[in-house]
């Protein structure tokens, strides 16, 4: 690839993660396009920024992310779309706790599908928001575990769309991931609008 078509490239692919949120447009374009492309945006989109974060900083993160999200799930009205949404982080974010837990070294590397880890279709909406806020208090103990014992330098653990992450990259993808998914819920007074797909692109395969 030229540096002029390279650029032509790149020029969408930033337009696409401004447009979709910073987790779920690397994701889109992890699945979407190859090579250069994708690392580019993902050690833009999170390995950067993380680098940058203390485990302490980004453990804080969740914390205060947790909070919004819990705001969010008591103002959503029972409907089954809301319910979706909700059954989509948390199993996107366990599924990224066993990840994490591989990064420390309590559990074996595989290659699984978040769809595992996803609530049983029968949980109601109160269930579903108190699993959700026992799932980010899992995130945030293994972010002080990764504190007080961090991996190597450079270690990663892949992401099924979007490649090897370290732990840091991680624990920053699962807080933008249920940070933009959680603004998909409605209120009781927003039912009567169309509510938008959770994007698929944001699941890993």
């Amino acid at each position: 690839m030229t540096k002029s078509s390279s650029n032509k490239t790149l020029v969408p692919a930033l337009i696409t993660v401004a447009g979709v949120g910073l987790a779920a447009g690397a994701a889109y374009l992890a699945r979407q396009r190859k090579g250069e492309v994708k690392e580019f945006v993902v050690s833009r989109v999170l390995e950067a920024p993380a680098g940058r974060s203390s485990y302490t900083d980004l453990g804080q993160g969740l914390e205060r992310g947790g909070i919004a999200l819990a705001g969010r799930a008591a103002r959503a009205a029972d409907t089954p779309a809301n319910r979706e949404v909700l059954s989509h982080i948390i199993g996107i974010e366990r599924w990224g706790q066993n990840r994490l837990r591989m990064a420390l070294g309590q559990r074996l590397h595989e290659s699984d599908s978040y769809h595992a880890y996803r609530p049983a279709q029968d949980v109601t909406l109160g269930e579903l928001r108190s699993l959700l806020s026992q799932t980010r208090s899992g995130t945030v103990d293994l972010a002080r575990q990764l504190h007080a014992n961090p991996p190597e330098d450079g270690a990663t653990v892949n992401h099924n769309g979007l490649g090897p992450l370290t732990a840091k990259a991680w624990l920053r993808y699962l807080t933008q991931h249920a940070d933009l998914e959680s603004r998909r819920l409605r209120g009781e007074k927003d039912t009567a609008r169309p509510q938008d797909e959770v994007m698929p692109e944001a699941a890993p395969s």
